[in-house]
């Protein structure tokens, strides 16, 4: 159906950019983004989260440090690298322009609506 496919490709756009807003709080190991995304309501899995941290790594955006833990194996965990935080900041822009955009488009239809 086409507003499923809408309603999906809206939510990958912005995934990218919610996963760097999470780790800009401070280091962060992949579950807790995973949980910090439900909370949002932006439901993801490991399969789709972790190719992406991985890219985001491999782009210079963020860096990683392994920790270890008393209940198993090391943890990795992720961190904003000084380039990822010039991204973030250049996309908060643009989030706060589309945001505009959206309202305003969204405004303008529901005033013809009257």
């Amino acid at each position: 159906m086409i507003i499923e496919n809408t309603q999906t490709q809206m939510r990958k756009g912005i995934l990218e950019y919610c996963i760097l807003s999470i780790i800009a709080r401070g280091e962060i190991y992949a579950s807790d983004i995973i949980a910090e995304l439900r909370k949002a309501q932006l439901l993801v899995v490991e399969g789709t989260l972790y190719p992406l941290l991985t890219r985001l790594k491999n782009n210079g955006l963020l860096n990683y440090s392994w920790v270890e833990s008393t209940s198993g194996p090391p943890r990795k965990y992720y961190m904003l690298s000084d380039d990822g935080r010039k991204v973030l900041e250049q996309l908060d822009k643009t989030w706060r322009e589309l945001a505009f955009a959206v309202e305003t488009s969204i405004e303008g239809r529901n005033n013809n609506n009257n």
